[in-house]
């Protein structure tokens, strides 16, 4: 990557990326952006990416990550905002990123156990999510089953505002494949906004 504003810029948030606290299960996702990569810009398209982040001074080999090892939290925010510099993604294919993401082989094998019914799956996020990061909390507000809707409160977790859309297509994912509707998913709180906490309002 050429030496110039931008990608000094894009250093900068790197380095503010890869040292804020807290580790993310390398799973979900990581692996998932080597998949994705390499179905979009093939062989080629991944080692420019493992390249890019070597130049910034976090080498890493994106296919010999362990699904069940604990990185960095803001390494999957890097590989998102480094991917979206190099191929030019437009917030439709970073869209659909996330919602690669959220159909990860791994991931639905985990949660199938927690498929058989929403209100099992939504008492359970709270713990999910534990197992997946190890910062924030994150809990359900308010289910309403006739209504159709569902918001979630996520406090004690601050990256970069596109993890939040990330997570908005992984919520909204995630929930469609149990009510099997399509489903919403906006943030109407966010810390990024200096609201106290993100919030999630789901509708299908």
């Amino acid at each position: 990557m050429k030496n110039n504003n931008n990608s000094d810029d894009l250093k900068k948030e790197v380095d503010r990326l890869m040292k804020i606290k807290g580790e993310e299960r390398g799973g979900a996702p990581v692996r998932y952006m080597a998949d994705f990569i390499l179905k979009e810009e093939g062989e080629e398209g991944l080692k420019q990416l493992e390249d890019t982040i070597a130049e910034f001074g976090y080498p890493i080999e994106l296919r010999k990550v362990k699904p069940n090892d604990f990185y960095p939290l803001g390494l999957g925010t890097v590989l998102y905002l480094v991917s979206k510099k190099l191929f030019n993604y437009d917030n439709k294919k970073l869209q659909e990123m996330s919602r690669f993401k959220a159909k990860y082989p791994a991931l639905i094998r985990f949660l199938m156990g927690y498929f058989i019914s929403l209100e099992r799956f939504l008492k359970e996020s709270p713990k999910l999510w534990r197992r997946q990061y190890t910062v924030g909390e994150f809990k359900v507000i308010e289910y309403n089953k006739e209504e159709k809707y569902i918001i979630s409160r996520l406090k004690n977790f601050r990256t970069h505002p596109a993890h939040c859309q990330a997570l908005t297509e992984v919520f909204s994912t995630l929930i469609q494949m149990i009510v099997k509707s399509p489903v919403t998913c906006e943030e109407t709180k966010c810390v990024h906004r200096d609201d106290e906490y993100h919030e999630f309002l789901a509708k299908w």
